[in-house]
């Protein structure tokens, strides 16, 4: 089992509701103005639920990827018994992914409403006394030995106790079994932007892989360093500390020596990936029709960890000890997954038997 920890929750997607009634304020008098010209009366906005979360969409990813009894994939977050939490559960179970490790109580879920412009998807969060952040680091479950990797991420990382908690566990594990960690950085969200960095650079130093996109790279090392430069620091565990753009100081590099493998994400640009050893090897993205990139790297997380469980070098990538053949055939699935999940529209992501055909 690859174990997912992180959040679960629901995302809020904006729907066109024609023929209802306006809404008030600015968007009332907008309508009333286009009436009066004679203009078609725009629809009112409004939201329908959708399961999601960062770390959730990579658990459903991957248990779906490892259909058929290849690989299972297993759930560690808070889920709230009410209605949100009980859908929650059942699209994950759906899937097949284990929450035996959950933790469940009567709080809230938490619930991100998105805002999709030109296909991109934007959030804004409540997230406030949810189940989701009711985690402590002093009631963390036993792992059990037939884990073989640990995968975090997303916006669980950014705040609270909650945050702490999965630090801890990462920390815990680390020398257990494999560690991935994708930031999937939403800036603006963190309520301790120092703490947050701080955070993450513990956590960072002690991962085996490390999976940044672009933008998550400019909001960790801001500033007009290459991005070769930038990376290397993130093999080597030193965060800067630092908010002021500079990368000419030096990192505590808490919690370890830095990953074996950091795996950078460029939406149509492709992926690459950098091993400790020096090795660099880029794959195209797989040309789709894109619906919308909501779960895009997310699925390519799991499709990366589905193809080095298949493969048997989840150790290997986290040592830096890879073999070219071997990185090229693990990113190129991950682009493949993902490019499926962004031909639909929200996260969606493939059954193994999808790539098969």
């Amino acid at each position: 089992m690859i174990l997912c920890c992180g959040e679960a929750l629901i995302d809020m997607i904006p729907v066109a509701v024609a023929g209802s009634a306006a809404v008030a304020g600015p968007a009332a008098a907008l309508t009333s103005a286009s009436a009066e010209s004679g203009a078609q009366m725009a629809p009112t906005l409004g939201y329908r639920p959708h399961c999601g979360g960062a770390v959730f969409n990579t658990a459903i990813a991957l248990a779906r990827l490892g259909q058929g009894g290849r690989l299972q994939a297993g759930l560690f977050t808070g889920l709230s018994r009410d209605l949100f939490g009980q859908h929650l559960v059942a699209a994950l179970e759906a899937s097949s992914v284990d929450l035996s490790l959950a933790e469940r109580s009567d709080l809230p879920t938490t619930l991100a409403f998105v805002q999709l412009t030109d296909g991109h998807a934007t959030y804004h969060f409540y997230d406030e006394n949810t189940a989701g952040r009711a985690l402590r680091a002093d009631r963390l479950p036993e792992v059990p030995d037939h884990v073989q990797a640990l995968f975090f991420g997303g916006i669980s990382l950014c705040n609270g106790a909650a945050a702490q908690a999965y630090a801890a566990l990462a920390q815990r594990e680390r020398d257990r079994r494999p560690v991935m960690i994708d930031p999937n950085v939403r800036p603006g969200f963190a309520q301790d932007e120092a703490g947050y960095r701080a955070r993450l650079a513990g956590m960072v130093a002690g991962a085996g892989i490390v999976k940044v996109s672009d933008e998550d790279l400019d909001w960790i090392y801001p500033g007009d360093a290459p991005i070769e430069t930038k990376i290397r620091r993130l093999l080597d565990g030193t965060l800067d500390g630092s908010l002021d753009g500079s990368l000419d100081g030096t990192s505590d590099g808490v919690g370890g020596n830095g990953p074996g493998l950091v795996i950078l994400t460029m939406g149509s640009a492709g992926a690459r990936g950098f091993l400790k050893s020096g090795m660099e090897v880029a794959v195209p993205a797989v040309p789709a029709v894109v619906a919308d990139t909501v779960g895009a790297g997310d699925t390519f997380n799991a499709g990366f960890l589905a193809a080095a469980h298949a493969a048997g070098v989840l150790q290997d990538a986290a040592r830096g000890d890879m073999a070219e053949a071997q990185l090229r055939a693990c990113l190129e699935y991950g682009a493949k997954a993902a490019a499926v999940t962004v031909s639909r529209a929200g996260a969606n992501p493939p059954w193994c038997s999808e790539l098969e055909r």
